[in-house]
């Protein structure tokens, strides 16, 4: 396998999920990989996160230790959710449709958590 499409749909917070996902994908980044960030996942997407009242470490900085990973979020998600006029993190590429859905099946594997 020479590519994988991770997808987080999920918010960042309140469940293991991103945080198991970023840790799968940090040990993939040998791979072409690319997380993509759809539905309620494109909360993981938001700059200046601040996770400190929850005990926790803030997801969204992990991403700048593994700059390897491509980051890709549903700008129809994001639409959805009113987080346009929203602050993302700058490793973060808006896609559509179209384009989220070729990123999946381009991928040789995809791992949804």
């Amino acid at each position: 396998m020479r590519s994988i499409f991770y997808l987080l749909d999920r918010a960042p917070y309140g469940s293991e999920k991103a945080y198991g996902l970023l840790n799968a994908a940090a040990v993939s980044i040998k791979m072409d990989l690319t997380l993509g960030l759809y539905a309620d996942g494109v909360y993981l997407a938001l700059a200046g996160q601040d996770s400190r009242l929850l005990a926790t470490a803030n997801l969204s900085d992990i991403l700048y230790a593994y700059p390897e990973i491509k980051v890709v979020a549903h700008e129809p998600s994001l639409l959805e959710r009113g987080l346009m006029n929203q602050e993302l993190i700058e490793l973060v590429e808006l896609t559509d449709d179209d384009n989220f859905l070729d990123r999946m099946v381009d991928a040789d594997g995809m791992v949804v958590l």
